[in-house]
């Protein structure tokens, strides 16, 4: 592992994150992929991209994958510049340009998809590797990275839907779409640059494929009763591993299955030390001990899927709802969906707030390096979304009132009150969203430090799909036998407040599961030098 200066340049590790936001889908015309799309997409290659090992050299190709696509998303808008009076020089016509300039853009948007799906949890956690957890003072330090890097994000998110939206629509597509670009090949620069002082850690394999052979090797040894002595299980220290070794944990001892020795006429002790095996059915008792880990974590994870499918309601119920409302603001009309604006501003607002005035405060009391744990501040940031659904609910109901009070006015209810639940929102994310990338890598074994990341970027994608499930069966479910629904086009005939109480219900019913996970779960033990 190459060492870098005492004082990490880890801010460098931001500068290639700003890109990511900067060409945000709500910037591409209602013809094009919408969010869905390419959401689906993501998903698809968050799994993909850690079928294989995670080398330094495999992050930089998506980077200049996911600088390839924004180029391409970009040269699209000025292919129009070669027609000139119907046709150019080349013979095509201006229908033909059109068919061109929609599949560049097409396939530039799949490959930034498909190079934001592998570098995101690569990037956090290659910016996280360069802290040594020996050093406690880097260690201390490593929590504000992920506050400040998810505070990068969201920068970058107002930058985008504020000057470069306006870029768009005053000077056109192709400045629009050029000027993310160039950001990106400068923020590839100073990472090129910021390289040569990084830390890189030896890569350790295919994690799924790790996992996978625990989990065969334990079937194939489901007959044998893993030994109540923990040093009879195969865990030879000699052996040159490319991983850290982890202490053995008594629960969960199906997967101890796999690291029983079976020797074929030989002692035990033999076996272990000479006796050549195979990885899928035999496994060392870090492999299986990293299993564990990702087992233990899942309904954890699953908490944190509901969390972000009450969190999609701000880019679908919530818009729609301010639809149905007064959007004039004195003499100025604010469009629904830039409501959104409030949560944004919450997140870059608290962050600073909670790195620098909260952790500090909570660390006296409490002794803890962060402050809180990890799980306490994922708890909070889960009864976030259940105020915000609550507070919704309020104020639809106050405008079906006044809706139904006088059906041939204008809805005279200000969009400004919606801002509260934005705020919330804004606020669940400072502790969930944050909180839950901190704890997943935290905990996660040296070899799936990338693949836990990843859960989390995985539980926005499944929250979305969870979401539009549920829309999708409430809607079903109330417009049976003629009904409108709870959500039906025209609001004032629906009751868009029982959807949101109905959702407040299932976030504290999903508090309350997470708090019981949260009681049983057993914190990685201390890892042990090779």
């Amino acid at each position: 592992m190459a060492r870098m200066p005492r004082s990490p340049r880890y801010r460098l590790l931001l500068l290639p994150g700003l890109p990511w936001h900067l060409l945000q889908p709500r910037h591409v015309p209602h013809d094009r992929p919408g969010p869905d799309q390419r959401r689906r997409l993501e998903v698809r290659l968050h799994l993909e991209g850690h079928l294989l090992p995670h080398s330094s050299r495999r992050r930089r190709r998506r980077r200049l994958l996911l600088g390839k696509g924004m180029l391409m998303a970009a040269l699209s808008a000025y292919l129009p510049l070669l027609v000139k009076n119907g046709a150019s020089f080349t013979g095509l016509t201006s229908s033909n340009i059109v068919s061109a300039q929609e599949f560049i853009l097409f396939l530039g948007l799949y490959m930034v998809a498909f190079g934001l799906g592998g570098l995101r949890p690569c990037l956090m956690s290659f910016g996280a590797d360069q802290f040594d957890d020996g050093d406690p003072s880097e260690r201390v330090t490593k929590g504000s990275f992920f506050n400040w890097y998810v505070f990068n994000m969201y920068c970058a998110s107002l930058v985008s839907s504020t000057g470069i939206v306006w870029v768009q629509d005053r000077y056109g597509w192709a400045l629009g779409l050029t000027i993310p670009a160039a950001v990106l090949a400068v923020g590839l620069s100073c990472l090129v640059v910021g390289s040569r002082t990084c830390r890189f850690h030896r890569p350790g394999g295919s994690a799924l494929t790790r996992v996978c052979q625990v989990v065969v090797a334990a079937v194939r040894n489901f007959g044998v009763e893993p030994p109540s002595d923990s040093s009879l299980l195969y865990d030879p220290r000699e052996e040159d591993l490319a991983v850290q070794r982890i202490e053995h944990t008594p629960d969960l001892r199906f997967f101890d299955k796999a690291a029983v020795v079976v020797p074929s006429g030989k002692e035990v002790e033999t076996a272990a030390a000479s006796t050549p095996h195979s990885p899928w059915r035999l496994c060392i008792v870090t492999q299986v001990e990293e299993t564990k880990i990702l087992v233990r974590m899942l309904p954890l994870w699953a908490t944190v899927v509901f969390f972000y499918a009450v969190l999609a309601q701000v880019s679908s119920t919530f818009v729609e709802q301010g639809m149905a409302m007064d959007a004039k603001v004195g003499s100025v009309r604010v469009p629904p969906a830039s409501m959104s604006t409030f949560e944004v501003l919450t997140i870059i607002a608290l962050v600073p707030l909670y790195d620098r005035a909260f952790v500090p405060a909570a660390r006296r009391l409490t002794g803890r390096e962060k402050g809180i744990s990890g799980l306490q501040r994922i708890g909070a940031g889960l009864a976030m979304p259940v105020l915000a659904m609550a507070a919704a609910a309020l104020l639809e109901t106050a405008r079906l009132r006044a809706a139904k009070a006088s059906p041939l006015a204008p809805n005279s209810t200000s969009v400004l009150w919606q801002a509260p639940q934005y705020v919330l929102m804004g606020m669940g994310q400072v502790l969930t969203t944050i909180g839950q990338l901190d704890f997943f890598y935290s905990q996660a074994p040296a070899a799936m430090k990338t693949v836990c990341t990843a859960l989390g970027f995985l539980a926005i994608a499944a929250g979305d799909y969870l979401s539009s499930f549920l829309l999708t069966v409430v809607q079903w479910a109330t417009s049976t036998g003629g009904a409108p629904g709870w959500i039906p086009d025209n609001l004032n005939e629906g009751h868009l407040d029982r959807f949101f109480w109905m959702m407040a219900g299932l976030g504290c019913l999903n508090l309350m599961v997470f708090v019981s996970c949260a009681a049983r779960y057993k914190e990685k033990n201390p890892i042990r030098p090779c």
